[in-house]
């Protein structure tokens, strides 16, 4: 969503927070502003549209100050324009804010601003904060936005300055950010990525919490003014992984470091045979399994259920994180909920975890972001290692996901005392080169992009535990490629999809040689009876397959629990390609964000 730089030094603040803005492009925007403290006068330029429209702005010039905030805008409240960017004044100029996440009480607030003779000069609902702070500003700006803070209802991540002052002042609830620790300079982001180049020593400011920052100190505060101690932790990502490395995009990129991320979330978790986590789980004392997420996390989640129940025999449920706890979930002790995140700060996945820990359930993280909130407030947790993801549409996360879950049921069935499959394991260590195999096939898969790329509409259709895989597939060409996809069980296709079949309609059928395999053949006829196009995911030697389809991509035969990991990235590519075919940046598309941290 929303994106956050600040800067305070002894360096002319501008060109830091440009690059940090370029860093936070990913995250999904459309207008982008700064202010910054030049000659103790607060001076503000913001411009719809991209960074780069900022950067060669000609009133960035003149701006020489060492203390800045800036900001790149998602439009929730009021269109994208250049009075809605931030950052936001008061009335009296002085006073400069930036705001990730949503004031919810902000029509009531703005009422009572009024009333008092302010004068509201946008649509947002984050202009607001900066009148209350100037409402209640005497000379202290950390005072003041303390009184603010205990106003306003919703989630913020908050940068402000005054004029008047040497300093920043942060503040998070609901919406990350972080502080960046340099020699007499200082930085605050919501994402690492922005602040990576210059410091890799990092504050993680927690849910309710205030920071007082000048070039060489920070203080904080939790919402009621008391003191609080924080660690310096250290980063452990390098900029060089925030970097293309000579690809094309950073999703190519990221697809084709899946053979290593996913050694990564392996690595030390497998050895002699045996599984090693650090979660803190009594699996007879289990006795169902919830799983919740969103997006593509989701469908990890439901690969998960399926492993889970097959090696492991426990119930397990998967849901909609921004769905659970509106239904009064019936949850409890003897109730492990898995929470799945990227980001580690899904907004809709954070609340959902919340509730579980409020009705006493257990509490598992499976994120990729160390210090990310999700991560601080499980009970226990998996880290995927798969280093940052900067693409939208995320690739490696996922096959780090499922490749944890995998993990997590292996270690619940062995914690029970019950044996382990070897063959399963021996697959296990044997994924990065499955996935490497996969990749050798790109430049056939965009020869099947090329002839598809024009394509209105598809299927997607799987079974078992590769009928999520196909949602993900459906998920990933729509994201980037603007292409309109639908993913099935392979049966209910013929449950109303099949009405869509005709000569123009490519259906893409994952159809290997398992235990569905003469199932899928079936629904394959159906659609080539009705002259649709059909591409097939199969099996290496599968002539049959390979008669019936107009495309295929045949992979060595794979044990079923890993099968999802190395087929999801034909999906990926393909998608990749079409999309690149269409001229589309797919890093960035359109309307969406990287991390959804409000509701």
């Amino acid at each position: 969503m929303c994106g956050i730089v600040a800067y305070i030094g002894d360096k002319r603040a501008v060109p830091i927070l440009i690059y940090g803005l370029k860093k936070l492009e990913y995250r999904g925007y459309d207008s982008a502003g700064l202010a910054v403290i030049n000659n103790q006068k607060l001076e503000v330029v913001k411009k719809k549209g991209k960074v780069g429209e900022l950067a060669k702005s000609a009133e960035l010039k003149g701006l020489k100050g060492n203390i800045g905030i800036a900001h790149t805008r998602w439009a929730t409240h009021g269109e994208p324009s250049e009075l809605n960017a931030h950052p936001h004044l008061g009335c009296n100029g002085d006073i400069a804010i930036v705001h990730n996440g949503i004031i919810e009480n902000y029509q009531s607030l703005r009422s009572l601003l009024i009333g008092e003779g302010h004068k509201i000069s946008s649509e947002t609902d984050s202009e607001i904060v900066a009148h209350l702070i100037e409402k209640f500003y005497e000379g202290d700006l950390e005072k003041a936005v303390l009184q603010t803070l205990n106003l306003v209802e919703g989630a913020f991540g908050l940068a402000i300055i005054h004029e008047d002052k040497n300093e920043i002042i942060a503040a998070r609830k609901g919406s990350p950010l972080i502080i960046g620790v340099g020699k007499d300079e200082m930085f605050v982001a919501s994402d690492v990525s922005a602040i990576l180049k210059y410091t890799k020593e990092i504050i993680y400011l927690n849910d309710n919490e205030i920071a007082k920052i000048t070039k060489n100190k920070v203080s904080v505060k939790n919402i009621l003014g008391e003191k609080i101690n924080h660690k310096v932790e250290e980063v452990k990502w390098s900029a060089g992984q925030i970097e293309k490395n000579g690809f094309k995009h950073f999703m190519l990129k990221e697809i084709f470091e899946q053979p290593e991320s996913v050694q990564n979330t392996l690595r030390g978790r497998l050895y002699d045979d045996k599984v090693k986590l650090s979660v803190k789980i009594q699996p007879n004392k289990v006795d169902r399994i919830i799983i919740v997420a969103c997006g593509t996390s989701w469908h990890s989640a439901l690969i998960g259920k399926f492993l889970i129940e097959k090696l492991v025999r426990i119930p397990v449920e998967v849901d909609y994180a921004s769905e659970f706890r509106y239904r009064d979930p019936i949850v409890g002790k003897n109730n492990l909920v898995i929470v799945i995140s990227q980001s580690g700060e899904t907004a809709d996945t954070l609340a959902a975890l919340h509730e579980a820990k409020n009705k006493g359930a257990n509490t598992i993280g499976i994120v990729n972001t160390v210090g990310s909130t999700i991560a601080r407030e499980v009970d226990s947790g998996m880290f995927l290692h798969a280093g940052p993801e900067i693409g939208v549409a995320s690739t490696k996360a996922f096959t780090c996901q499922i490749t944890a879950l995998l993990l997590l049921a292996l270690y619940l069935k062995q914690e029970r005392n019950e044996p382990l499959d070897k063959k399963l394991l021996k697959e296990m260590k044997k994924l990065p080169q499955r996935i490497e195999k996969v990749l050798e096939y790109s430049d056939d898969i965009r020869k099947i992009a090329r002839k598809l790329s024009r394509c209105n509409d598809f299927l997607y259709l799987g079974r078992g535990i590769n009928f999520p895989v196909a949602l993900e597939g459906a998920l990933k060409l729509k994201e980037i490629s603007y292409i309109h996809a639908e993913g099935y069980p392979s049966a209910e296709m013929k449950h109303g999809p099949i009405a869509l079949v005709d000569e123009n309609l490519p259906s893409f059928f994952i159809a290997q040689k398992d235990k569905m395999y003469e199932k899928n053949l079936s629904n394959i006829e159906e659609v080539k009876a009705r002259k649709g196009k059909i591409i097939v995911l199969g099996t290496e030697g599968d002539q049959k397959i390979a008669q019936l389809a107009d495309y295929s991509i045949l992979l060595p035969q794979m044990c079923e629990e890993i099968s999802p990991i190395v087929n999801v990235v034909v999906m990926q590519l393909l998608a990749y390609h079409i999309a690149d075919l269409k001229k589309i940046n797919m890093d960035k598309p359109r309307n969406l964000a990287k991390s959804v941290t409000v509701e």
